[in-house]
């Protein structure tokens, strides 16, 4: 049984996947599930179940994340660790661009559909063939143009939290 302060960094996950956990994929070169499925849940609760299901079809939980997130430390280039997520193991643009946000944020940002309608891409192409050229060189290139001052991750934020805030403004109007 843990610490009753050590429970504390679940309730502020984000802190806890920026910290600790991205400084533990970077000292390690893998992540535990316990890890692995804060980020999942981080970004969407409701993707867990499906997310284990998938996995638990190579094996032993444990050992396919090490597996998953090993290969993420060691493949080498942005598009190249993107691809893995997509190609190798079947996972949407947003949620392989989650995983990749929390354990390279200067690199990443997450595909969003709140951030995407924010910066005017309004057509959805995370099905499309070309996904991960138009995730670098056109979604990245238009988030990273907003707020100069702001490091990639606050520029998600603040453009996740005026969707948020522009969403709430039109329900409050109707």
């Amino acid at each position: 049984m843990g610490s009753p302060r050590g429970y504390l960094k679940y309730y502020f996950l984000e802190d806890y996947l920026f910290g600790e956990v991205n400084k533990n994929f970077k000292k390690r070169g893998c992540l535990t599930p316990e890890e692995f499925f804060c980020i999942i849940i981080w970004k969407s609760n409701r993707a867990k179940t499906a997310i284990k299901r998938k996995l638990l079809k190579f094996g032993n939980l444990r050992k396919t994340i090490k597996k998953l997130t090993g290969e993420i430390f060691y493949t080498l280039g942005k598009e190249q660790k993107l691809r893995l997520l997509l190609k190798s193991w079947k996972f949407s643009l947003p949620m392989a661009t989650a995983v990749l946000t929390v354990l390279y944020p200067k690199e990443f940002t997450i595909y969003d559909v709140r951030v995407r309608e924010q910066v005017g891409i309004h057509k959805d192409f995370a099905s499309c063939k070309d996904q991960i050229e138009r995730y670098f060189d056109d979604f990245l290139p238009k988030v990273r143009k907003i707020v100069r001052d702001k490091d990639l991750r606050d520029k998600d934020r603040y453009l996740w939290g005026k969707s948020f805030y522009e969403d709430l403004l039109k329900f409050l109007k109707n």
